[in-house]
């Protein structure tokens, strides 16, 4: 009985322990994509938001590991580019975004001894995208189904159809404030880098409409190519090969916002005896 009290008491102070290293977080900012239906950072029309949760764990004063889901929509327009030629393409799209990464965080000073800090993390995702665009009657449609791009067809095999489930690298940093021993305030960027080039639907060239008329119907030819929806277009379907997108301009997306945390139980830092949090109290050990 001696040993299983003994027991007991190791894992309550172990819990206690754990519990004084974590903390959990709220995200909050905008978000956007960058790639070929885009051609500026937080372009103005097609910014939207994100929110997160996080859970961080202080593996020392200085070091996070970071766990968190995201949610956020990310799109782009060519009616918004300043370019006459991408405008007379006249393509769209949105994706709802779905993420869960862990990262490694580091700050650069303490935070139980300075009020600020620079930090950077670097890590792992996996993500959930499914572009979408509106047709010419407003109607939302899905475009993987539809082979924009021959993606799947008889004839190209060089088109792979993408996965609407994916890896990420999300890298970033910012400056962090204490303000106080338990909360603190993050203000980051943090960007994605991708595996795919089909975040927007959009990479290769244009394939022949008639193949892509068998294969997936009419209303995937109406949504490949939509010049002729736009005053000053062309009604004449592209020739075979002729570009739609660039497989050089590659898609990610992006974040920037406040990361606020709060620290579960009292006390504070990991570090050895006699040492001082940011307020001049001792910090406590276990």
């Amino acid at each position: 009985m001696k040993s299983v009290r003994l027991l007991i008491v190791f894992i309550l102070l172990s819990s206690l322990a754990m519990a004084q290293r974590m903390h959990v977080g709220l995200f909050g900012g905008a978000s956007a994509y960058n790639g070929d239906m885009t051609s500026s950072i937080f372009p103005k029309k097609v910014t939207n938001g994100a929110i997160g949760l996080t859970l961080n764990y202080e593996a020392t004063d200085n070091l996070f590991i970071r766990t968190g889901f995201t949610y956020s929509i990310v799109g782009g327009a060519d009616r918004y580019s300043k370019k006459p030629d991408l405008v007379l393409r006249n393509l769209s799209f949105e994706t709802t975004i779905l993420e869960f990464s862990t990262v490694a965080e580091y700050n650069l000073l303490n935070l139980y001894e300075s009020r600020y800090t620079p930090y950077a993390f670097a890590g792992l995702a996996v993500y959930r995208f499914n572009p979408y665009t509106y047709d010419i009657t407003g109607q939302k449609v899905f475009l993987k189904p539809l082979s924009t791009e021959g993606q799947g067809i008889s004839g190209y095999p060089d088109r792979k159809p993408y996965n609407l489930t994916q890896l990420a690298i999300p890298f970033g940093g910012g400056v962090k404030f204490a303000i106080n021993d338990n909360m603190r305030v993050g203000l980051e960027l943090g960007v994605r880098y991708l595996f795919t080039d089909y975040l927007d639907d959009l990479s290769k060239g244009y394939i022949d409409p008639a193949d892509l008329l068998a294969a997936k119907g009419q209303q995937a030819v109406d949504l490949s190519y939509r010049g002729d929806e736009v005053l000053g277009g062309s009604s004449t379907y592209p020739a075979k090969g002729q570009q739609r997108g660039s497989p050089n301009a590659k898609d990610y997306y992006y974040f920037a916002g406040a990361h606020v945390t709060y620290r579960l139980g009292k006390g504070g830092g990991n570090g050895g005896g006699g040492k001082k949090s940011r307020t001049g109290c001792p910090v406590n050990v276990y």
